[in-house]
């Protein structure tokens, strides 16, 4: 009996082996027909390459000075000027230096810069300058040339958000300056056009017949004797006839002298075809105003403020104390005009570092930090243009289609150049404009070939 009992408990284990072995095939055939997994591929993590900061320079304390005939230290009245100068001292503490804004009358600067230059101690380690004024200091090798001073990684060689280049100056790049919004159009007074039932030129410019011809149209029509009194009481245009030949020669496609080449253009037909229709508009179409009595007097540049001129070429910064509503335009283009350049950029500044200025290289990049602050704004110039103009619509003609089309002008800071014998001439003694620049082209070729 027990031998029975052995036997069945050994039955027992041997059919619960065989059911194990089973169950372990079946597993494994399932394991077998299934294809395998593929291992997932090791990602290599590729360790960004370092950035090597550049060495901060302990400048010992040294004074880095920058100069403009105006004081540059920000008021730190916006929150624009307050982030500016919270900059500026963080860059003092991480260089050890000081920063100081050196004002000189407009009357001595060009003169200090060169008398310090020559001397080999520059009165500033940057210094602003008129573009026409800084031809001189550029062939004399009085400014050191961008390259000298910039690196491949700094902004003004990449994507310019910060410092921009200037336009080339006698064939080479010297001048930087920040990104800005700068308005010369020609300006309309809005009220007087709504008075005197004229079309409003922004449409007129919109709808694409805004041209020499056109504009001449309107200010003839605005030329009037309102109260019938015998004298003309409503003007068409007013304006310094010196300037209203460069912008609208640069709305032709030419100025007087190429900023870049230094070439004489004051006999190029676009030129003189510029010359004729200024001589037009002053002394033969009885649709300018003349308030000072003297065609070529600079103060005429203001007489559009008076209120009863139609149009006048005006600068964004000359119109902030206007008692009536202006609108703006582009200069209208001439026959060899496009919308690349609209008006003469006569005022354009722009930084410089003079030779002899001791390591320039350091010098640009803390001025170059020191721009590097946030904007406050919504879009560039928000606060200036907003404080010239009225409307939306005229915002946006100035930032869409004004800025940045400046031509560089510069013959006025050539020494000898005979651009305003040419003009008054012209203006005040009625010669022929051929007559006139062709007398007055070996002067002017002679005035250029003493800075090459």
């Amino acid at each position: 009996m027990k031998n029975l009992k052995m036997l069945l408990v050994l039955m027992i284990v041997l059919m619960l082996v065989v059911v194990t072995a089973c169950g372990n095939n079946g597993a494994n055939n399932a394991a077998t027909n299934t294809p395998p997994a593929e291992k997932p591929a090791e990602v290599v993590k590729e360790e960004p390459p370092a950035v090597e900061e550049p060495e901060v320079v302990d400048l010992g304390g040294r004074t880095i000075r920058i100069a403009a005939w105006w004081d540059g230290l920000p008021k730190g009245e916006t929150a624009g000027e307050k982030a500016q100068l919270d900059k500026m001292a963080e860059l003092e503490k991480k260089y050890n230096m000081k920063i100081e804004f050196i004002n000189i009358p407009f009357d001595e600067y060009m003169d200090k810069f060169t008398t310090t230059v020559l001397a080999g101690d520059p009165f500033a380690d940057i210094a602003i300058m008129e573009f026409k004024r800084a031809i001189v200091p550029v062939k004399q090798g009085q400014v050191l040339p961008i390259s000298d001073f910039t690196t491949p990684t700094n902004d003004v060689n990449n994507e310019q958000k910060i410092v921009k280049k200037l336009p080339p100056l006698a064939g080479g790049e010297y001048s930087f300056n920040t990104p800005g919004v700068s308005v010369v159009g020609l300006h309309y007074n809005r009220d007087l056009f709504k008075k005197l039932g004229l079309p409003d030129l922004q449409e007129i410019y919109n709808s694409g017949g805004w041209n020499w011809e056109k504009f001449l149209e309107i200010a003839k029509q605005a030329t009037r004797d309102t109260d019938n009194d015998g004298k003309i009481d409503s003007f068409g245009y007013s304006g310094w006839p010196a300037d209203t030949a460069r912008h609208f020669g640069a709305a032709n496609g030419v100025s007087f002298v190429d900023g870049d080449t230094l070439a004489d253009n004051s006999t190029d037909p676009r030129m003189i075809e510029t010359l004729e229709f200024v001589n037009r508009l002053v002394n033969v179409e009885n649709v300018n105003k003349v308030k000072t009595g003297n065609k070529m007097d600079w103060n005429e540049t203001s007489t559009f403020k008076d209120g009863d001129v139609a149009m006048s070429i005006m600068y964004d910064w000359n119109i902030g104390d206007l008692t009536f509503e202006a609108g703006v335009v582009p200069i209208p283009l001439g026959n060899s005009g496009n919308k690349e350049h609209t008006y003469a950029n006569t005022a354009l500044n722009g930084w410089f570092i003079p030779k002899g200025v001791k390591d320039p290289q350091i010098v640009y990049q803390i001025f170059e930090e020191m721009k590097d602050v946030p904007p406050t704004e919504e879009y560039l110039g928000q606060d200036w243009l907003e404080s010239r103009y009225k409307t939306e619509a005229d915002i946006q003609m100035a930032i869409e289609h004004i800025n940045g089309t400046g031509m560089i002008s510069i013959e006025e800071g050539v020494p000898d150049y005979p651009f305003y014998a040419i003009m008054d001439e012209i203006i005040i003694q009625n010669l022929s404009v051929t007559a006139t620049v062709e007398k007055n082209k070996a002067a002017a070729q002679a005035a250029l070939d003493k800075l090459k």
